[in-house]
């Protein structure tokens, strides 16, 4: 079921948000991106004439109470936000009462999920070598089947919205899916719009198709390397995880942050992109320093004769202008991970630059471009340019994980794939 073909007029609906926002020392919300990010499908459902159970997990509070990640903090940034105020139930396991007293128009939010083990599913105090982690994992199903059955019984209607959460098979992200029929479970606006952006990446992509990984490690990203290589027409590898690749061909890194135990996999991948006539582009140039610090002076090597006391830090005007070229002739850009060491100003540079071609790109010569990933959505928004791509994914993890190819049980759960 689409959501926008669904008419809520006397229905609840629990949707699952993702309202994990970032909160200072005194509880009090420092960035509310993901609670306007839910704003239209809760919108939707209220104007319709539904009611609306809002349901989010918050940190890792790993199924115990922490009055730290409550979600009685955001109470009233939701409220705002809804332009409706938000009842909240301060146990998520038990608000039937709460549930079954809202009426049309009215909006409840539960307290977080992940006070629950049940949320998550993974048996609490016991190690993983323990000889009876089996049979405790055996029963925290068994419980979790039960959590999402009393989360269910809530409403008629089951909403997924929380992208973010989408690779993980939680509670209130795949397992409550089965107690509602294919007519009463669905994506919200939101997730659907994650869902396409990704599609047309990994499935309807236009050629020529570049993907620009960057990022401090080989390792987090090797899975969506490979998975790539049978897509792309160029890779452009940036970030700290390029040195590996410079270090397996030989080149002097200094003190370049680097996996040696990665350098087979990165020979390895090298050696799948010639077979596979894809242009595997790495940095030619970079801005180094002696130390990890703003202040430290800029010097540029060419990235194979990094002194000994220097480190990368920064793609230099010559790598730039190279996948520049590369970003400017291509039809379909997937961006995720800076080619710098980004939270650092003097060595943005570079991540800037990237930012803002793949801009251009979209503007001028109508590219399609997803950016995903903490720090390359961070850079879009810096300078200013999120509305200049065509799509910025806040899920993280989850658009990693598709990205690799892998099945997202928040998806399929809803979709039945």
């Amino acid at each position: 079921m689409k959501i926008n073909d669904f008419n809520f007029a006397g229905h609840k609906a629990i949707v699952r948000v993702d309202f994990n926002v970032p909160l200072n020392e005194n509880g009090n919300v420092t960035d509310d991106t993901r609670i306007k990010g839910a704003l239209p499908t809760l919108k939707k459902i209220l104007s319709d004439g539904g009611s609306v159970i809002m349901m989010s997990h918050m940190g890792k509070p790993k199924g115990k109470v922490n009055p730290k990640l409550s979600l009685s903090q955001i109470v009233k940034n939701v409220s705002d936000a809804l332009g409706v105020d938000v009842k909240f139930a301060e146990d998520c396991g038990n608000a039937s009462d709460a549930a079954a007293a809202l009426k049309p128009g009215e909006a409840l939010l539960l307290e977080n999920l992940r006070f629950y083990a049940e949320e998550e599913g993974k048996p609490v105090g016991i190690d993983k070598a323990d000889p009876k982690y089996d049979e405790a994992k055996k029963e925290m199903k068994a419980k979790q089947e039960e959590f999402a059955k009393k989360l269910a019984s809530y409403a008629d209607v089951y909403v997924n919205d929380a992208f973010g959460t989408a690779h993980r098979k939680h509670a209130s992200t795949a397992v409550i899916a089965d107690y509602f029929d294919a007519d009463h479970k669905m994506l919200g606006f939101l997730m659907e719009k994650e869902v396409t952006a990704i599609d047309n990446v990994l499935k309807n992509a236009k050629h020529p198709f570049t993907a620009i990984i960057g990022g401090s490690k080989v390792s987090s990203k090797l899975g969506v390397i490979k998975n790539l290589l049978d897509k792309v027409d160029n890779l452009i590898i940036g970030g700290g995880m390029g040195y590996t690749f410079i270090k397996a061909q030989g080149g002097h890194i200094g003190k370049s942050l680097h996996e040696d135990d990665l350098i087979p996999e990165a020979l390895n991948v090298m050696k799948v992109a010639k077979e596979k006539g894809v242009n595997l582009s790495l940095s030619t140039h970079t801005v180094c320093a002696k130390e990890f610090s703003n202040d430290a002076e800029r010097v540029v090597y060419p990235i194979g004769e990094i002194p000994e006391d220097y480190e990368g830090m920064d793609a230099a005007e010559e790598s730039v202008k190279v996948w520049q070229d590369i970003i400017l002739n291509s039809k379909t850009i997937l961006w995720n991970g800076p080619v710098g060491v980004f939270e650092l100003d003097n060595f943005a540079v570079g991540t800037g630059e990237i930012a803002k071609t793949v801009a251009k790109a979209t503007q001028e010569n109508g590219a399609y471009s997803l950016v995903g990933g903490g720090d390359s959505v961070a850079a879009v928004n810096k300078f200013g340019l999120a509305d200049k791509v065509s799509y910025v994914s806040t899920g993280g993890g989850a658009m990693l994980e598709a990205i690799e190819g892998k099945i997202l049980p928040g998806v399929a759960a809803i979709e039945g794939k």
